[in-house]
């Protein structure tokens, strides 16, 4: 079930950036990508940003993720993918905008991300199984929405948090 919700997700995304008119190759500037040897004059670039915290604490996690846009083009939609490295309790509520996929993974859509800004902060308040000493938290993006990013490392995190309560920063 964890792959279909997967899908499902995926494809709800790509649903949303198609009836918003920003379907994957698409782009808003009709110029963008043109004279660049080896990329489509049509496709959308722009550049994904994932920041945030991590913190644990006696298998207590809290993760706050915000996504942005560096540009230059907008996206409609995007999917944010947080694999643990311990398992999470299941049967834990997550934020509206986010589903499980799997027992170490979470998915989470951006929602609209205009060129040079900022889309809306998300929360994950989960306990984990058992008390993990540390937790390994991997950040980073599942689906664009078919952009080109020419910065793949601001998107990418590995976040170790030691059990005890501090956040770490990604």
């Amino acid at each position: 079930m964890g792959v279909m919700r997967k899908v499902v997700l995926v494809l709800v995304s790509a649903a949303s950036a198609v009836a918003m008119g920003a379907a994957p190759g698409a782009s808003a500037d009709p110029g963008a990508g043109a004279g660049v040897p080896g990329r489509n004059a049509a496709a959308v670039e722009a550049d994904l940003a994932h920041h945030g915290h991590v913190s644990l604490s006696g298998g207590h996690l809290v993760v706050l993720l915000g996504s942005e846009n560096h540009g230059p083009s907008g996206l409609a939609d995007a999917t944010v993918r947080l694999d643990f490295s311990a398992p999470v309790a299941a049967g834990q509520a997550l934020p509206p905008t986010c589903l499980w996929g799997g027992d170490r993974t979470v998915l989470c859509r951006t929602g609209l991300l205009r060129p040079i800004g900022r889309g809306s902060e998300l929360t994950l308040d989960l306990r984990t199984t058992g008390r993990p000493d540390e937790i390994v938290v991997r950040i980073d993006t599942a689906w664009n929405g078919g952009a080109d990013d020419l910065n793949l490392e601001n998107h990418r995190h590995r976040v170790l948090a030691p059990d005890t309560g501090d956040r770490y920063a990604f």
